[in-house]
């Protein structure tokens, strides 16, 4: 699997929110997506997703130009895991999981044991299965947000697309989401995702790209998260540090610096 973004131009009517953007990624690679707020990569997810039309460039999954594909291809190519979701009605978390197999239903068609098997084997995956019989809107944050990733395996997608997947999450279950993310890479899964917490892009990344109003650039991490770099975007003064865990792996991290 692999997606590229090539000269992309998005935004909402005739105002461009984001010009000239190039990247790809493809099948074992996360790509994670840093910049302020407003500087348009909200409105480069939904332009990913088909919500929004390109203005200028094109988008090509696995060759083939995205905005050819059908949605319901497109939907079983590209799975979606948003920032927050809370259901109208009290799903029990099996439910929500085993809705990622709308894409693979007729318009009329119930889920089939198949469906039941794939939805659970993604609870199975992710290490959650002990939740399947639990009500999706009384368990926590960090479980609901473990059960999207699991309703968004249930498509059997090439691509993740992940909006802040730690978003509202304690210390812990971000570490726990960011765990499951290179597990799923491991297995083949191609992810971008945008997160606020740059230190992240030193524990799960293989790619990053950093944007901002006047700057947008792509590379590997080291390329990338740099002090001047952050500097340029966030308008604060960090500094970056690594130290040894206990195999003798160096370990990365950005500190902020407060005057």
């Amino acid at each position: 699997m692999k997606l590229d973004i090539i000269r992309a131009t998005c935004g909402y009517g005739k105002k461009k929110v984001a010009e000239n953007i190039s990247l790809s990624v493809q099948s074992g690679e996360v790509l994670c997506l840093l910049g302020p707020n407003g500087v348009g990569k909200t409105t480069l997810f939904k332009s990913i997703l088909g919500f929004l039309r390109l203005m200028d460039g094109e988008i090509v999954l696995n060759g083939e130009n995205m905005i050819k594909m059908s949605k319901s291809k497109l939907a079983k190519v590209v799975g979606y895991v948003p920032q927050a979701h809370t259901p109208p009605f009290p799903y029990t978390v099996l439910d929500v999981v085993l809705m990622g197999r709308t894409a693979h239903l007729g318009m009329f068609s119930s889920p089939t044991d198949n469906d039941r098997r794939i939805a659970e084997e993604a609870l199975d995956t992710l290490g959650i299965s002990f939740l399947k019989d639990k009500i999706y809107t009384e368990i926590s944050g960090g479980e609901r947000q473990m059960t999207l990733i699991a309703r968004a395996l249930t498509q059997e997608p090439d691509i993740l697309i992940m909006d802040e997947p730690t978003s509202n999450l304690d210390f812990g279950n971000q570490i726990r989401v960011l765990e499951r993310i290179n597990m799923l890479s491991k297995k083949g899964l191609a992810v971008i995702m945008t997160s606020h917490f740059p230190n992240h892009v030193f524990l799960c990344s293989t790619k990053v790209a950093l944007m901002t109003k006047n700057l947008f650039k792509v590379g590997s991490v080291d390329e990338i998260v740099t002090e001047e770099n952050l500097r340029s975007a966030y308008g604060i003064n960090v500094k970056i540090t690594s130290t040894v865990d206990e195999s003798g792996n160096i370990i990365k991290a950005c500190i902020p610096l407060i005057n």
